[in-house]
């Protein structure tokens, strides 16, 4: 393969900016970085990752809070030509050890708080470089872009060099990092950009996080092929949602956000009438929040489905039917069937798994090639793992998820990696995780377990224990002991009973 500058993901991205003095990002407190204020600040990251010796063949892993400096961070990245590795800002020291482990890579970022336990980690790895960057843009990663020239040079790359690695959870408690190429990450954001109709004009209401796809592959990498300006907020904070909406058109968000929206008699028609599209995706949207969204502000939300090793998949037309429950057809240039656990590929609205193959389909597990050799069919199609219908018109339902995947406002999260941790405990014979409705966040993670005989365990001695080496978005908020697990007549625990039993847990 050749290299080359127009190979390189930030090459594209650059090319859709705005003019100089146009607004890149607005900032809540109505602070405007312009066009030209960004590509000189992720020109100083580039040089200064540069500096630090960064080649294509090295890994910047990022676990800093969401902020103007860590985006242009990410951007630095990608335009010198290395791997971006973010992390979940949740994620506990034991589980970023493990990253850290795997990635292997060049330089860490981080909160200033940790940065000292980072640094003994990191040490223990052959880490290079470990900077600090805090909620305000502030640290060591931003001094060092301070005192460098901002160059415009874009690093040369193969298309199939890895421009980012994201974890997914792992099944079987390991995470998995999926290796997503510039080639990959190109391709989706075009096709993003032209599907979903972004013209001059569009404003990005931003509210998401930026360490993983949704927030930063989906959302930044519209606007910014756009050359919109992005209402840039830290968080979901529903006043500062609300006051930026009129202003807005396009807002990209998990079901928890249109949830919250919803409960709030000011989420009017009225308030809306400048939006033209409403996208929904991490999670399933719910029939009735489509419908009673469509209500109460005439607009239909439009859902769409993808996942970490493919960005994008399918996606409800901008014009057309969107139908409530499905996730709407394949994107242009991406195949879809559905097959049996034998491999048949099945006709028309039977049920089996999701199989997909397209440009934006991921390179592979890193350190891991007998994994992503499973992951894949002989004629080269990724099998999803999520369980789906599609009609003869090829419009696609997920209408389950393989190996019991728990999405809790928005993030996916695996029960086997949780129910090893308790199972590790004292007086646990074992566990099951299971995740049951929750109005809010869409699901909650439930433990349900069976002690030693003798033994006298309360949910605390369950919890305590886990916080501290789970992110706490995983720990679960409700835990019951049982005397035995339900079990199928070949012995496997049947979680589907535990879910039904536990339904109603939390109903308002």
């Amino acid at each position: 393969m050749t290299r080359s500058t127009a190979n390189n993901l930030y090459y594209h991205l650059s090319a859709g900016f705005a003019g100089d003095d146009a607004p890149c990002l607005i900032l809540p407190d109505d602070t405007i970085i312009t066009y030209a204020q960004a590509r000189k600040r992720i020109g100083q990251y580039a040089s200064a990752f540069i500096e630090l010796g960064l080649t294509r063949e090295d890994r910047v892993t990022v676990q800093a809070e969401k902020s103007i400096e860590s985006l242009f961070l990410y951007l630095g990245v990608i335009q010198a030509g290395g791997t971006y590795n973010p992390l979940n800002t949740a994620y506990t020291l034991n589980e970023l050890e493990y990253f850290i482990s795997d990635a292997q890579p060049t330089i860490v970022v981080c909160d200033p708080q940790i940065e000292d336990k980072t640094k003994n980690i990191a040490d223990k790895y052959g880490v290079k470089h470990v900077l600090c960057l805090d909620s305000q843009g502030a640290g060591s990663a931003c001094d060092m872009a301070d005192a460098s020239v901002p160059t415009d040079n874009i690093v040369a790359v193969d298309e199939d060099d890895v421009a980012s690695i994201i974890y997914t959870s792992g099944t079987t408690g390991r995470s998995k990092g999926a290796m997503l190429t510039h080639k990959n990450l190109t391709s989706n954001g075009h096709t993003l950009h032209a599907y979903w109709q972004f013209t001059p004009g569009d404003v990005l209401l931003h509210a998401l996080p930026i360490y993983h796809v949704h927030g930063l592959f989906v959302a930044c990498h519209c606007a910014l092929l756009n050359g919109s300006p992005m209402y840039f907020m830290s968080k979901f904070d529903l006043e500062k949602v609300l006051e930026r909406i009129p202003t807005s058109t396009v807002m990209m968000g998990v079901p928890t956000f249109y949830t919250r929206l919803l409960k709030d008699a000011r989420f009017t028609k009225e308030l809306t009438a400048n939006m033209r599209l409403f996208i929904s995706g991490s999670a399933p949207l719910l029939a009735e929040t489509h419908i009673e969204f469509e209500q109460r502000t005439g607009h239909r939300i439009l859902e769409r489905y993808g996942m970490t090793e493919a960005g994008m998949i399918t996606s409800n037309p901008y014009e057309g039917e969107r139908v409530a429950g499905t996730v709407g057809f394949p994107l242009p240039g991406v195949d879809a069937r559905i097959a049996a656990d034998d491999g048949k590929i099945l006709e028309p609205g039977e049920i089996g798994i999701l199989e997909i193959k397209g440009p934006n389909v991921f390179k592979g597990y890193r350190n891991m090639p007998e994994k992503t050799a499973e992951e894949f069919t002989k004629d080269g199609y990724f099998i999803t793992g999520d369980i789906a219908t599609m009609d003869k018109d090829g419009r696609v339902s997920i209408v389950g998820r393989g190996k019991d995947l728990i999405i809790s406002g928005g993030l996916n999260i695996y029960p086997k990696e949780i129910e090893a941790e308790i199972d590790a405990l004292t007086g646990v014979t074992e566990t099951a995780v299971i995740g049951v409705p929750h109005p809010d966040f869409g699901e909650s993670v439930v433990a349900v377990i069976v002690s030693k005989a003798g033994t006298d365990l309360s949910p605390d001695d369950i919890i305590k224990p886990l916080d501290g080496k789970l992110a706490r978005f995983k720990l679960p908020k409700q835990v019951f002991f049982v005397d035995e697990l339900p079990r199928n007549a070949m012995g496997k625990v049947q979680k589907n009973i535990l879910r039904d039993q536990h339904k109603d847990l939390f109903s308002t």
